[in-house]
């Protein structure tokens, strides 16, 4: 996938959340790392909170959803706040899911791809390379 300059790459998982911005252009694109201040996690995802069992998540499922809720919820804030032109979306695949519950109808808009791939403790260049074989 062409990454045009100062696009937004969101990579996340249940626990941590990485922002960069392409500071190059789209044929030669260049990660710089963003900051994104608190990620809230009030808002308890799709689940509901009840004791483990195999109907329902367990606690720290719970949190990951949670976390992913609060991802969707900066992101939302940040296209609604004219912050983001083009994002790309790059997650563990139980993390995506739960983000994309969460995706306001105008980051759908500026949504320019998405990637299910765990990437949070990779280098930069091994998230180049993801987005570019996208």
């Amino acid at each position: 996938m062409k990454l045009p300059k100062n696009a937004l790459v969101a990579v996340a998982d249940g626990e941590l959340l990485k922002l960069y911005r392409n500071t190059g252009d789209e044929g030669h694109p260049s990660l710089t790392a963003q900051p994104h201040g608190d990620v809230s996690t009030s808002n308890k995802g799709s689940g509901n909170r009840h004791q483990s069992s195999s109907a329902n998540p367990s606690d720290s499922q719970q949190d990951e959803d949670s976390f992913a809720a609060g991802i969707a919820t900066l992101l939302n804030q940040q296209v609604l706040g004219g912050k983001i032109d083009d994002l790309v979306v790059i997650a563990a695949p139980r993390t995506l899911g739960e983000l994309r519950k969460h995706y306001h109808k105008t980051l759908e808009a500026k949504l320019i791809g998405e990637v299910s791939k765990d990437l949070t403790g990779h280098s930069t260049a091994d998230i180049e390379k993801a987005i570019a074989s996208a």
